[in-house]
């Protein structure tokens, strides 16, 4: 028996509910579990995840769910910092220590730090972030002097991210709950859910799971593309994680292209009938960030600029239409819209602007 023959259309719509974008999720937490790690860098991570609630309730839950360890933020894909669900941020964190940076002989000889000397380095660390969170300066001051460390004191003292992120990626560290501010160092454990770093293959194993489950159907060079250019598990463990699952994968045909997802959510793709659908994005949101913006399902050609830059997508039924740009009482689009699709888009514009507190009106060209 061939594979199941799908439409594009049906692939996006299905997605677009696994993202809880058409039917909202209980809580923050339900929605980053599902994205993997939402970006605070170049995107604005609150309205990403309340867009994504089913009662979005007030601006900054984003931070209310770091202060009460219902998340945690923390150095993750490439090279950004990311808010993750604590019981799946190990999973991510041990992916992106893979390449152990820290004991490339660069890296040795910069910092006189042997790969011998992480461990008690590591021990150190814990033990002044335990009362966090703290200012990097907390660190320095228990450096000084050291016999082994002192020297990185002016490290840490001049907040060198480089030298802290592999402490973020063992699970040692995480940043401190404010979006902004200054630069604020604490223990994981801060979250009750904080499951620890997974070996490595479990770990591949849940991401390969994890990102079928929101980002699919999709293929191998999506997987590379998420797991593969932002962390550091390296294009042959990928393939292998891939081959290992294939007993829990099944092949779609997608308008003549193969893609894959999980078994066990084929028969609800198939019976996905797709309906107009408008949604607001921040910029670099995941659903565009997700499959990449090379990826012309979600991100045409026209389109591919403008989203790598980071403009507001406007998304009608799954793919990018244009940009948005909202000021005091209106949201400004760049791509027309008709019929049932503007009906759509005004609607949510009035969700936009209960999102940030405001009356808005749709602007079309």
């Amino acid at each position: 028996m061939g594979a199941r023959s799908i439409t594009r259309q049906q692939a996006l719509a299905w997605r677009l509910r696994r993202q809880h974008l058409r039917d909202g999720a209980a809580d923050a937490t339900e929605v980053v579990r599902t994205l993997a790690a939402v970006s605070v860098f170049g995107s604005d991570a609150d309205l990403a995840v309340r867009r994504r609630l089913a009662e979005p309730g007030e601006p900054g839950e984003v931070e209310r769910a770091l202060a009460e360890g219902r998340l945690v933020r923390t150095f993750s894909f490439r090279g950004s910092v990311q808010v993750m669900a604590p019981e799946t941020a190990g999973t991510y964190l041990a992916l992106r220590a893979a390449g152990r940076q820290w004991a490339r002989a660069s890296w040795v000889e910069h910092y006189r730090l042997s790969p011998e000397d992480w461990p008690d380095l590591r021990a150190l660390v814990r033990g002044v972030v335990a009362e966090g969170p703290v200012p990097p300066q907390a660190v320095a001051d228990a450096l000084v002097g050291h016999p082994r460390f002192g020297h990185l004191a002016k490290e840490f003292a001049e907040e060198n991210t480089t030298l802290m992120k592999p402490l973020a990626w063992q699970g040692d560290v995480v940043l401190g709950p404010r979006l902004s501010g200054p630069l604020l160092l604490q223990s994981p454990t801060v979250a009750p859910a904080w499951a620890g770093i997974p070996d490595l293959d479990e770990a591949g194993h849940r991401a390969v799971v994890d990102y079928l489950g929101a980002y699919g159907p999709a293929g191998p060079e999506h997987l590379e593309y998420w797991l593969g250019g932002g962390l550091s598990a390296g294009r042959s463990r990928l393939a292998r994680w891939w081959t290992e699952l294939q007993d829990r994968l099944v092949e779609v045909d997608v308008d003549g292209q193969p893609r894959w997802l999980l078994a066990e959510h084929e028969a609800e793709l198939g019976d996905v009938r797709p309906e107009p659908h408008v949604v607001l994005l921040p910029g670099k949101d995941d659903w565009v960030m997700g499959p990449g913006t090379k990826d012309a399902w979600v991100v045409p050609p026209d389109q591919r600029s403008a989203m790598t830059r980071g403009a507001n997508p406007v998304v009608v039924d799954g793919v990018v239409a244009g940009t948005w740009r909202a000021d005091a009482d209106g949201v400004d689009v760049t791509c027309p819209l008709a019929g049932v699709v503007r009906d759509a888009a005004v609607a949510e514009a009035a969700r936009l602007g209960r999102l940030l507190g405001r009356e808005l009106s749709l602007r079309t060209p």
